[in-house]
């Protein structure tokens, strides 16, 4: 019979978690890395603890595959539109990166926050966090950096992009830590069930979210509108689309209750100007990839559309507080059976519940970060985090996983200079008297 024993400090078993003492907190006080912190240097001599704990290095490997991932879809997606995101319903390689990053950020709070006494304390470390990690997603998204052909600097306020990666994640991230501090219940966990009720407050915040964008997503109704697109000789006056809709519940491109929130609230100007949906057969001839539009092309192909909107990110912050429930099993069960058994048997629920969904219409959209997204998503998360525990923390099999794992220990600035473009404007946005005599050139490449 299983055992549901919460995990003690003792040196000699093999899945205690490393931990790291705050400055700012009472001196008992045990706390797992922030994941949205890079590492300290807590492995130095002066610094070590006495009684040093091994770190959790599965939740590294993971978090550093996910990066190589989002590294592969971003240079390799354009030449091999396969494995670019989805036009728009259906599930490609590139649809994973941004569940498995909600996904392991929920599991690293259930370590940060397991013995955190004063929720005061957790709560102003938490905030700011977020806070920061939203501004940061703004700054380097939100135009200031337009890429590496151009190399243009600044943008106009006025159509800046407010949402984006790391706001999402700023979001996600800010919902869960905030449940994990306030809503987490006093008993002792020594059963299925007594975890289900130390823990029941998250569920509920689950449903109600989800409860939330259902009733939204098919519920509201879609009226027509029009947005503007720019031509390119800036002297003459902006096209101006009109995109019919009247309806209700549609989740196609053009009419679904994403958008229309989107556009309501943070405004047109300000959602992303490169939509996903561009890709698709009716907008594009060279669909999956991008192209020129047919001549039948409906209104709606150019339109504005944020993929890491308001109403899709309520879904995403589901995903999130699900990867806190996996963190959960990791604090509370001891034995490596149980801990990956409970792992399983929950991710095939949710992989098979998100094929259901889609087989009966509630299709697969990471766009609108459908229901049966999350579900299909989050299952496959957890069948990766088990795989990965099971080889690395289990089995000790280290050495084949060194990079990913140095790679999740600095995914954010990983993240900052390669997927934003900073890399590349530090190699080409600086060179001497002409433009060609860059850093690249300098090495050979480019010429």
């Amino acid at each position: 019979m299983a055992k549901y024993n919460p995990i003690n400090n003792d040196a000699n078993d093999q899945l205690v978690i490393q931990i790291s003492k705050s400055t700012s907190a009472p001196a008992n006080e045990k706390l797992e890395r922030d994941p949205l912190l890079p590492p300290s240097n807590s492995n130095s001599k002066q610094t070590r603890p006495q009684h040093q704990q091994r770190r959790l290095i599965s939740l590294d490997v993971f978090r550093g595959l996910t990066v190589a991932l989002m590294i592969l879809v971003d240079d390799v997606g354009g030449i091999l539109p396969a494995i670019n995101h989805s036009p728009w319903n259906g599930l490609t390689l590139a649809d994973f990166v941004m569940p498995f990053f909600l996904f392991i950020v929920g599991v690293s709070l259930a370590l940060t926050y397991k013995n955190f006494p004063c929720k005061v304390v957790a709560t102003r470390k938490a905030i700011p966090r977020a806070l920061n990690l939203f501004l940061l997603g703004i700054f380097l998204q939100g135009g200031f950096f337009h890429g590496i052909n151009n190399l243009k600097y600044g943008v106009d306020i006025a159509q800046i992009r407010w949402m984006g990666v790391l706001q999402r994640i700023a979001i996600s991230y800010l919902v869960a830590a905030l449940c994990e501090i306030w809503l987490k219940g006093d008993g002792h966990v020594s059963s299925k069930l007594s975890l289900f009720r130390k823990y029941r407050g998250h569920w509920v915040v689950a449903l109600v979210l989800t409860t939330l964008y259902l009733l939204l997503l098919y519920g509201l109704y879609v009226p027509d509108w029009q947005y503007e697109f720019p031509v390119e000789t800036s002297s003459s006056s902006p096209w101006i689309f009109n995109v019919t809709c009247g309806v209700r519940g549609s989740t196609g491109p053009a009419c679904n209750a994403v958008g229309m929130i989107d556009r309501k609230i943070l405004g047109i100007q300000h959602l992303y100007r490169k939509p996903i949906y561009s890709r698709t057969k009716q907008c594009s001839i060279n669909s999956p990839d991008y192209g020129p539009m047919p001549l039948d092309a409906p209104s709606w192909c150019q339109a504005p559309f944020d993929p890491e909107g308001l109403l899709s990110s309520v879904m995403a912050t589901v995903t999130c507080l699900i990867g806190l429930h996996f963190g959960h099993l990791i604090v509370h069960f001891k034995d490596h059976r149980d801990r990956m058994l409970n792992w399983i048997i929950l991710s095939s629920c949710l992989i098979g519940l998100g094929l259901s969904l889609d087989f009966v219409g509630m299709h697969l959209n990471k766009a609108l970060y459908s229901l049966s997204y999350t579900c299909l998503t989050a299952g496959a998360s957890g069948v990766l985090l088990a795989g990965i525990y099971f080889m690395v923390d289990v089995q000790g099999h280290r050495r084949v996983t060194m990079v990913f794992e140095w790679m999740g220990l600095h995914a954010l600035m990983i993240y900052i200079l390669v997927a934003c473009n900073i890399l590349p404007v530090l190699l080409q946005g600086f060179y001497w008297r002409q433009p060609q005599n860059n850093i690249l050139r300098l090495i050979g490449i480019g010429k």
